[in-house]
């Protein structure tokens, strides 16, 4: 008897994982077509010129500058022909990781409170919407859960699910180099906190485990740059977002007018036409980088540092000032961007999926049909719920040891602030940057409720007055009126002002 009802249990987990993964992918099933950037259709390009280069010896003078890694994994599931099997693996790899997370937290009625977290999750935040991007963009917080997962909850796992969840964050890590970065500066902060507090060398294993997968993804980016263009690079031939970026701003303009009358820097010769945005300078077809030979970009690459560095020295205090108003400004916007047609795409679309542009042209995308802003005002209202529920909590959760929530919670602070820092600063301002990873506030939001109504529900708690039963309530009335939902868009300032009554600005 024991047999077949581990069986049922392990198919009706099975089935859990597989319908949240499904309600998922609602925006590419009520668009008809999975969503696509116009940075979607280099990872679907790129891949190919890659992977003849390495299985056929057939080599390129440019392979695009993103992550190849990312590029060779996804074509097995597209192969230039169709890409809903890149949101399937987006959606299973997203519900297994999260089915995790959970049930490190919540051991018991797993299924019943795992569906209960996905379905707001899916249809209040961004994150059905990213599952659904043909991009990267997903597998950033599934990184940083796993990170959780391996460090603050390894007894919680098998060795096969340590094993899989390895090659996830690797393939993530990889997958961009802001995950990269992020996940380094994870493991850093960390290993140097170890220094200071004997307490949290038990978790010594973990973080060693995750910093041996950041130094492989590492290694595999440095091999294969060589290999492709014969010197080790972690970015290839990315384009110069820092020269960009401290241009823009203003110190690094400041910096040209004044120096170009002595300096042969190749930017000079475009002083007059640059533009006071970064994705017009990177992106713009008749911009300043689109529009540059391959020798002046190679220039203009290999300019970059010296120019960024000789422009901190002369104005730092100009642009410290306007890297932590970009950070800011980054780390409270992240609006779900917009998903409208893009002549780009349009453009491209036969030479990249071949015989595919008649099925995209009748999505509702490519009429810009679709409900965008309706979601970014869910979003934002969840996550200004998700805040005040998580400080309401917060003292809950601390005062009956819940360590691997507070982990969590942690690893989540930690990656939001980061991240709003590293694209912030370093790259151009864009609401999609902070949107990717702002969702793990609602599910950290749930887990704490789906927590204190677990507790509620103790021997221990029985007993205690009627009023702590209804306020075990309220968090998920909270969380309910807050992603069910207004149509109304929750103003960032509103916002600002819960994360600094929180203390978390």
């Amino acid at each position: 008897m024991g047999t077949p009802l581990l069986r049922f249990y392990a198919i009706r987990r099975s089935g859990a994982v597989l319908a949240g993964a499904f309600l998922m992918t609602w925006p590419a099933l009520y668009n008809r077509y999975p969503l696509l950037y116009p940075d979607s259709m280099s990872y679907l390009e790129d891949g190919r010129l890659v992977a003849r280069a390495l299985f056929l010896h057939k080599f390129s003078a440019d392979y695009g500058g993103r992550s190849f890694i990312y590029c060779l994994g996804i074509l097995p599931f597209h192969w230039n022909v169709n890409p809903w099997p890149i949101v399937a693996l987006n959606a299973l790899l997203t519900a297994y990781v999260i089915w995790l997370a959970m049930r490190s937290v919540l051991p018991r009625q797993t299924v019943t409170r795992y569906l209960a977290l996905i379905l707001p999750l899916s249809f209040f935040t961004g994150l059905g919407w990213f599952v659904s991007l043909i991009m990267p963009d997903i597998l950033g917080p599934l990184l940083y859960l796993s990170m959780y997962l391996l460090v603050f909850a390894r007894e919680s796992l098998s060795r096969g699910e340590r094993l899989t969840l390895a090659l996830i964050a690797w393939w993530a890590v990889a997958s961009h180099v802001t995950h990269l970065i992020l996940a380094g500066g994870f493991c850093v902060l960390f290993l140097a906190l170890l220094a200071f507090r004997r307490s949290m060398r038990r978790w010594l294993g973990g973080i060693a485990e995750v910093a041996m997968i950041v130094l492989i993804a590492a290694a595999a980016h440095l091999a294969l740059h060589a290999y492709l263009y014969g010197e080790p690079s972690l970015n290839g031939k990315r384009p110069p977002f820092l020269m960009a970026r401290i241009i823009v701003d203003g110190p690094g303009r400041s910096y040209l007018q004044q120096h170009c009358r002595n300096t042969k820097l190749t930017i000079c010769n475009y002083l007059p036409d640059i533009p006071n945005d970064v994705s017009e300078f990177l992106w713009n077809l008749d911009g300043i980088w689109q529009t540059a030979s391959a020798s002046t970009r190679e220039r203009l690459r290999q300019e970059e540092e010296p120019f960024v560095l000789a422009t901190l020295r002369e104005y730092p205090r100009e642009e410290l000032f306007i890297a932590a108003t970009n950070f800011w400004h980054q780390l409270i916007s992240f609006d779900l961007g917009d998903y409208g047609p893009n002549r780009w795409v349009l453009d491209v679309f036969e030479k990249v999926l071949p015989g595919a542009r008649s099925h995209y042209l009748v999505t509702r995308q490519a009429q810009d049909a679709l409900p965008d802003d309706f979601s970014t005002s869910a979003q934002n209202w969840a996550v200004l719920t998700s805040l005040l529920l998580i400080g309401t909590l917060m003292p809950f959760i601390w005062r009956h040891r819940k360590p691997r929530l507070v982990g969590l919670t942690a690893v989540i602070v930690f990656m939001l602030i980061t991240n709003a820092f590293v694209t912030g600063v370093l790259s151009g301002m864009e609401d999609r940057y902070q949107s990717r990873v702002i969702w793990l506030v609602p599910l950290l939001a749930g887990l704490f409720a789906l927590e204190l109504a677990g507790s509620s529900n103790s021997p221990r708690l029985q007993g205690r007055a009627g009023a702590r039963k209804d306020f075990a309530r309220k968090p998920f009335l909270l969380f309910g009126v807050g992603t069910g939902i207004s149509g109304n868009r929750v103003n960032h300032s509103t916002i600002r002002g819960s994360l600094m009554g929180l203390g978390c600005a």
